[in-house]
């Protein structure tokens, strides 16, 4: 099977402005002159983690969700992140995957941060999104979401590589590095966990720590602090001779919860 090439953005987000959000990105894009495979965005890149729903809410067929679509046709790749979406009079915190010929695909947020009000103001979605890319299996989450290892469970190996885009404060980054490691060794998998740096408008700090784990928990990549674009190649290879070797998913337990899986 092909090496799958994924390309992460880490960057500052400007405060609730779709338009100024959407122009910075399609620089940073522009910008990408190798061929890759997927370009992945933070959690609500076009606003910052904001509860400002009614000011800030778009449709599916707003600027933010066409933009996706336009880059991804543009730049031939997969282009996904997270924005606020207003569907049925609801809000969700929704992951859209623009696929290289204008398909949509999309992950709502399944849990949804209480300490900031998230459970309050956002519908909370139920059901998991697994996108194939040149043979490999992926598997979306958004942020909390990575506090939840049932919700991420691996059952026999249905997804060969987790993505969490986030907008994970600084004073936790330890668990954020820590967790995506968990993930990839109970899951052997590879994980991609994308973040955001500087301050919110609430004034919280984020550090990054835009990372890569390989299937054994090694960390592959991982940047603090700073800005920055980083393009890695993974090797299915070592992930297929990973798990035949050291075969611990086929001892896995059940997990005994509705998945919401249709």
């Amino acid at each position: 099977m092909k090496d799958l090439t994924a390309t992460l953005i880490q960057t500052e987000l400007i405060w609730e402005d779709i338009p100024a959000n959407l122009a910075m990105f399609d620089r940073k894009i522009d910008g990408i002159s190798e061929k890759t495979d997927i370009i992945i965005l933070p959690e609500m890149f076009t606003t910052g983690f904001t509860m400002n729903v009614g000011k800030l809410a778009e449709p599916m067929t707003g600027s933010a969700v066409s933009w996706l679509v336009a880059k991804a046709k543009q730049k031939r790749a997969h282009v996904l992140g997270s924005v606020i979406i207003e569907e049925d009079k609801k809000y969700f915190n929704r992951l859209i995957w623009a696929t290289p010929d204008g398909e949509i695909k999309t992950y709502d947020k399944k849990h949804l941060f209480r300490m900031a009000g998230e459970h309050k103001v956002f519908s909370a979605g139920n059901s998991h999104l697994t996108v194939e890319v040149n043979g490999w299996k992926l598997r979306t989450f958004i942020c909390y979401d990575l506090r939840f290892p049932i919700w991420c469970r691996n059952i026999a190996n249905e997804y060969d590589a987790a993505i969490y885009v986030a907008d994970w404060p600084a004073k936790r980054a330890l668990h954020w590095k820590t967790l995506l490691q968990a993930r990839a060794i109970e899951n052997q998998c590879y994980v991609i966990g994308v973040n955001r740096v500087g301050k919110d408008g609430n004034g919280y700090a984020h550090s990054g720590d835009s990372s890569i784990i390989g299937p054994v928990g090694n960390i592959m990549f991982q940047q603090p602090d700073i800005p920055c674009i980083h393009m890695a190649k993974l090797n299915f290879d070592i992930l297929k001779k990973y798990r035949e070797t050291f075969a611990a998913w086929q001892d896995a337990d059940a997990v005994c919860f509705d998945r919401g899986e249709k």
